[in-house]
């Protein structure tokens, strides 16, 4: 996503779609690192923890167990550390409320996530695309 190692922070409980975004990401030849958190309150927690890198970007499921990705976002953009990190939304839910309370929320996207892979491989190459190129405040 961006030359520097820093690392993807991808939120997300489906161990396939977890699977599928590091292959997509493989694919399209990048080399950040990725570090998956299982819900919105281990994110937190890694964001929180001092020895942790903190992420260029975090890709983020809204359907999630324990504090689901609209919970994580109501904390995470309220946090002065966090809230310029870049959030992407990838989910399942194509329900207008979650788009609307995303952006409300400050997303920077939205992209459901397809079921086919090659369609899946050309949604991660548009994000990677996008954040490669767009200047982020440091």
């Amino acid at each position: 996503m961006k030359i520097t190692n820093t690392p993807i922070l991808l939120v997300e409980d489906d161990q396939v779609d977890v699977m599928t975004v590091k292959r997509a990401l493989k694919e399209i030849h990048v080399t950040n690192p990725m570090v998956n958190m299982e819900n919105g309150e281990e994110a937190l927690k890694y964001l929180r923890a001092p020895d942790s890198a903190k992420p260029c970007i975090i890709l983020l499921d809204l359907n999630m167990p324990i504090m689901n990705g609209i919970e994580f976002l109501q904390v995470v953009k309220q946090d002065a550390r966090f809230k310029r990190i870049p959030v992407v939304v990838l989910t399942t839910s194509g329900e207008q409320q979650d788009k609307v309370n995303s952006f409300d929320l400050g997303v920077a996207g939205y992209m459901a996530k397809p079921v086919d892979y090659r369609q899946f491989v050309e949604v991660m190459r548009a994000i990677d695309a996008y954040w490669t190129i767009s200047e982020i405040p440091q």
